[in-house]
Order: structure tokens, then C-alpha cells, then sequence
């Protein structure tokens, strides 16, 4: 790819005349989750783009995800006491928090590494490029046999040079594996997959059942003057999650005070920086779903639970007894929260991803890197896809939670990490904002807190959002995977 001579070419064909204020974006998130309008006044947004250096809208897409989930907080609130509570989110602080892997400290030192070291963007024989992900020991293994090549990133350059890029991530897909050719956004918006999700929401919001309505289970005495009393008080979430959107929605409901339970199993990889990062206010148990007895202590828990958030590869938990459906009948009035890669209808709807491939198989490195006039691709500045869709997952739940108080039913929130980036294209382009400086460490040293945990002393990203009356915090430390038994804590 040869940019250098039209550095604003992608601009002037995805741009729209201005860009959506994050206000209106917000509110477009919140009319679409059937959501009380008298909210909007209770909210206060500060800053904008750009600030972290991206061609666009970056800022817009987290303040406006992690302030919806946030009102959606304030709203349950109101749903439970009947009085609103001001929500304020600066735009500077909501990117920290969209990087909040980056800032992760372990100790006073670095936190283990995130990456694979052959895990990145690769030229092929073709001129185009893949992006590989490795970081999981199976994927990573599984493309060193299909490049029949050491683990080495010299190795899998000359490899790679040996394959056409479309054809080597169908090689991939076929087996399992997580590999994106990068693609220009033309030729994605062309794509059967990106026909098959134009026009969805970034959030989707369905009832998949019948049931009476449920309201949030009553507060303690004198929650108001408790200041352990939030809006998810009491609220039980099943955690089936790994990597970053899905542990971000749980980590943002135990914000705001629900009994997360994230579980996990002995046998599954993890990447433990972002087990660290994303376990703050989480309990952990380990259940081998594949064992009789771990599958029945399951089902005790499912029907204890008002939410599932579950972001493993489409269709896992279904074939475990543990889908929407099987849900929605063993514990009617369920929220059930899935998050995909493609999405949930298309060709492409079983295919397996993650932020960093979804972002080149959909047009941003390469959009990315025509803005700034690069010849190799660019990524977003965040794992903009990823962060977004946690507290779009976590606004979904917290939206049907609203709904089954009042209608009854159980419920299915679907989020693609492809719609949310259908989502940011939406909100504009900014013009030259790849110009503006990356923060450093340093720089963002204002939203930081220490704290302790099972795995030493932290240095973390406090969260953005700022409720006047129930301020969002962790009270539980991140642990070691499996720390915990697999049960749930009394509701009161």
C-alpha cells in the first residue's frame, strides 16, 4: 500500500459534514435502548476531540459508551429510589480508561507482557497485508504449523511472503484460527458480511421470553446514607469472559455494585495483564463445564443470576446447555449479554476475532494510515472496538434490567465489535487529528489510583464516570484466577 501521495484520500469519502457532538451520540445510544429521555438532563460531558492521535472520532466513541452506561447506572438508580443523580464524564479520562491496559501497573513496575512476539501486521506475497493474534498458545501454534515456520518473526515475514493475504486468512478461519487480511473500507462495505450487519444498531436489544416483570431487589436500610449502596446493589452477573470487552462490561457493572462472578476454567488460556486489569471488583471461580458436576453447579448459579455476560466463540456456551434460550428457560427473566466479533447474522457470523483483526478486516488501519500519509498501516491509538463494546455491553444489560422492571420478560443483548465500528465511522472523521501528541505515562498520572490486590500493589485507571450520589468504585481487588468458590453472595 502506497499512501503517502493522498494522505486525506479516505477522508473526504467516509467523512460526514461534521461530526456527531458526543451529547447526540449518546442520546442515539439511549433512544435506542427504550430508555426514560428525562436522563439526558442529568448529564454533563467535557472535552473533545481529538486527544489521542487518530483520524477519528476516538473520543466521542468513549465518552459517549462508558457516559451511556454510566446514565443507564443513574437511571436504575432512579428506577430504585426515585430520585436522579448528575453523571459526568470528561473525554480525556474516558480515553485513559479505554486504555486502561496501557497504564496497568504491578508492583511500581511494568505489568507482564500483552503481547505474543510474532502477534502483528504482516506484508504477503501479494503486496497486501494479515494481522495475526497469538497471544492465546493454540493460536498460536496453529499458524506456525500453517506457515509450517518457527516462532520467529523473521520466520513468519518469509512465510508469509510465500501466501496471498485473503487466501491465508481463509486458511486460518478454516482452522480455527484468528487471522484478518486488511482491507481499504470500500472493499469491506462491499463485503457480505458488512451488507449482512449495515444498518444494525451497535447495541441490540430483544426480549426472547415471557416472564413477569422483575424490579431490582430493595435496597438495604438506609441505602441513602450507605455509602456501599449502588444502583446494581444486589444484582447477580455470571462473568464468561476473556480478553477486553466482555471483562470491561463486568468490570463496570461491579462499578456500580453488582456481585460479579467472572468463571473460568483451569484448562482455558488467559493473559494476565488483563486478568489483573479487568478483575478489579470481581469474585473468580473456576468450573470445567465439560464435567457433570461442574455443569450442575452452573445451572444453581444460572438460576440465582440476573445477568450472563458471555464472549467466547459464537455458539460455545449454547452447545454447553448455557445459550440465551436454554437460559431464558431455566431462569426466565434473565438478561443474557453476547458479544461476537461479526456479528450475530452474515457469513461471517461464526467467525472468530478480536479488536486488532476487526479494525484491519474492516478498513481502519488502512484508513488510519492514509490520513496520516503512512505507507503500513495504522492502528487505532486504543483498542477503541473492544473498550466500547464492554460499556455498550454493560449499558445493554443495564437497559434490559430497566425493561424487565417494567415489562417483564427475559432478555437478549447482542454487541459485534463490527457494529461498533460501523458505529464510530458513523460518528465522523477528524480532520488532521493523527497530528495531535500520544499522552504519555506521566501525563495521565491525575487519573490514576493505587490499590491493592492478589497480585501485589496496582497503579490503575480510576473509572471516568462521576455519579453525585453513588460514586462508581471497585471494593473487591483483583485476584488470581479461581481464588473463589462458585457461589453467590447474600443479596442484602
Amino acid at each position: 500500500m502506497n499512501t503517502a501521495s493522498s494522505p486525506d484520500s479516505s477522508l473526504s469519502a467516509t467523512s460526514s459534514a461534521s461530526a456527531t457532538l458526543p451529547a447526540d451520540a449518546l442520546a442515539g445510544l439511549w433512544h435506542g435502548a427504550g430508555l426514560p429521555p428525562e436522563a439526558l438532563a442529568h448529564l454533563a460531558l467535557t472535552g473533545a476531540d481529538p486527544v489521542l492521535p487518530s483520524s477519528f472520532a476516538v473520543g466521542t466513541a468513549a465518552q459517549a459508551s462508558l457516559g451511556a452506561s454510566a446514565l443507564a447506572a443513574a437511571a436504575l438508580w432512579a428506577q430504585r429510589t426515585g430520585r436522579w443523580q448528575d453523571v459526568a464524564v470528561d473525554m480525556r479520562h474516558a480515553l485513559a480508561e479505554f486504555r486502561s491496559e496501557r497504564y496497568l501497573r504491578v508492583n511500581g513496575g511494568p505489568a507482564p507482557e500483552l503481547w505474543d512476539k510474532i502477534a502483528g501486521l504482516y506484508p504477503c506475497g501479494d503486496g497486501r497485508w494479515v494481522r495475526l493474534h497469538t497471544n492465546f498458545p493454540h493460536h498460536r501454534d496453529g499458524v506456525l504449523r500453517l506457515l509450517q515456520c518457527a516462532h520467529d518473526k523473521n520466520a513468519v515475514r518469509a512465510a508469509l511472503g510465500r501466501w496471498e493475504a485473503e487466501a491465508f486468512e481463509s486458511a486460518a478461519s478454516d482452522a480455527g484460527l484468528v487471522v484478518a487480511a486488511m482491507r481499504p473500507y470500500d472493499t469491506w462495505r462491499a463485503h457480505p458480511q458488512a451488507q449482512a450487519i449495515a444498518g444494525l444498531p451497535p447495541v441490540i436489544i430483544e426480549k426472547i421470553g415471557e416472564a413477569p416483570p422483575q424490579p431490582l431487589p430493595a435496597l438495604p436500610p438506609h441505602a441513602e446514607i450507605n455509602v456501599d449502596a449502588r444502583p446494581l446493589t444486589g444484582v447477580r452477573v455470571l462473568d464468561f469472559t476473556r480478553i477486553i470487552a466482555g471483562p470491561v462490561a463486568g468490570r463496570t457493572l461491579a462499578a456500580h455494585g453488582a456481585d460479579v462472578l467472572l468463571v473460568t476454567a483451569a484448562h482455558l488460556p488467559a493473559i494476565a495483564p488483563l486478568v489483573i486489569d479487568t478483575g478489579r471488583g470481581k469474585r473468580s471461580c473456576q468450573l470445567d463445564l465439560r464435567d457433570p458436576d461442574d455443569k450442575r453447579t452452573l445451572h444453581k448459579l444460572l438460576h440465582g443470576a440476573d445477568v450472563v455476560v458471555q464472549g467466547y466463540r459464537p455458539g460455545g456456551l449454547a452447545e454447553l446447555g448455557a445459550g440465551p434460550e436454554a437460559a431464558a428457560r431455566a431462569r426466565p427473566g434473565i438478561v443474557y449479554v453476547s458479544l461476537s466479533a461479526y456479528g450475530h447474522v452474515g457469513p461471517w457470523a461464526g467467525k472468530r476475532g478480536f479488536d486488532s483483526l476487526v479494525q484491519t478486516a474492516t478498513g481502519f488501519n488502512d484508513d488510519e494510515a492514509r490520513a496520516a500519509g503512512s505507507a503500513e498501516p495504522k492502528p487505532l491509538p486504543a483498542q477503541v472496538l473492544d473498550h466500547a463494546a464492554g460499556y455498550l455491553l454493560a449499558f445493554g444489560a443495564m437497559a434490559a434490567l430497566h425493561r424487565r422492571a417494567v415489562e417483564g420478560g427475559s432478555w437478549h443483548v447482542r454487541v459485534s465489535l463490527a457494529q461498533v465500528g460501523q458505529w464510530l465511522r458513523g460518528l465522523g472523521r477528524v480532520p488532521e487529528g493523527w497530528r495531535v501528541p500520544d499522552p504519555h505515562f506521566d501525563e495521565m498520572s491525575d487519573l490514576l489510583e493505587v490499590q491493592e490486590s492478589g497480585f501485589g500493589e496496582l497503579t490503575v485507571v480510576r473509572h471516568a464516570a462521576r455519579l453525585s450520589e453513588t460514586p462508581a468504585h471497585w471494593a473487591l481487588p483483583s485476584v488470581p484466577l479461581g481464588t473463589h468458590v462458585p457461589e453467590w453472595l447474600p443479596r442484602g
